[in-house]
């Protein structure tokens, strides 16, 4: 399907929607995990790794002139495993901790959005529609995946457990629902406050399928759980429409034209 005026290149916000991106969050966790700690190659070969791999994506989800539901999603993966390595670098490798990582990601990625805000106007994932906004659409993704990779470890580390925090972070997310159905809260904050909920939600379910049974995980292995979540993720994709979303305003049935 061509893109148009009235569609963006990222899909309508359904429940299908968010069934699939915590799939990816998961596997991000379970997929970083396996190259920087399975194979030992560290947090920064990995991140390098892992960045050319989102780059390269990117700049073809940028250049596709319409919306293309696997692409969508190999970047949404790819921010994920981007994001785990990342984090685990900056709370690990150059020891900032959870904390300090935390609130120096929180920093970075407001910083994005206020940014976006300030330059096109609105933060809308209505409006992906020019390689402008999909910059700071693809950028906000991928802090707040690494933000939300460090929030997990913190609040998991800090006693709830793996299980626990998975808990914790759904029902954040539940919060979140209840109040985009029963308030009027801002659609496009309560939007971007379930992206990034749904990260850490991920990586606790993660950790929880593969860490050893000594720290309350699973201990599954990494690579068949990185296998079996992606077979499932690729059966959501086919499973629940993938269509790209509205614009607001536009009326149904008006004619589309091209670019």
């Amino acid at each position: 399907m061509p893109l148009t005026a009235d569609f963006s290149k990222v899909p309508a916000v359904t429940i299908g929607f968010w069934i699939i991106k915590i799939a990816a969050t998961t596997l991000g966790e379970t997929g970083g995990d396996s190259l920087s700690m399975s194979l030992n190659l560290g947090y920064a070969v990995s991140t390098i790794i892992f960045f050319g791999l989102f780059a390269a994506l990117v700049f073809a989800q940028i250049r596709a002139r319409a919306f293309h539901a696997y692409l969508y999603w190999a970047v949404i993966v790819a921010t994920t495993l981007t994001g785990t390595t990342m984090a685990d670098f900056s709370d690990r490798s150059i020891c900032m901790g959870y904390l300090g990582g935390s609130i120096t990601l929180f920093t970075l990625l407001m910083a994005i959005l206020v940014t976006w805000r300030m330059t096109m106007g609105t933060v809308s994932v209505d409006h992906i529609t020019s390689p402008r906004v999909e910059m700071f659409y693809w950028a906000t993704i991928l802090f707040s995946n690494t933000l939300g990779t460090a929030l997990g470890d913190w609040v998991a580390d800090s006693g709830p457990g793996y299980e626990g925090g998975a808990l914790i972070f759904a029902g954040a997310i539940a919060v979140v629902a209840l109040l985009y159905f029963f308030t009027k809260a801002s659609h496009t904050a309560l939007f971007w406050a379930a992206f990034i909920l749904t990260r850490p939600l991920g990586a606790t379910l993660g950790d929880l399928l593969t860490k050893p049974l000594a720290s309350g995980g699973l201990n599954l292995s990494r690579y068949t759980s990185s296998g079996a979540i992606a077979v499932f993720l690729i059966a959501c994709i086919l499973l629940f429409p993938q269509n790209a979303g509205h614009h607001p305003g536009v009326k149904t049935g008006a004619k589309k034209t091209g670019n």
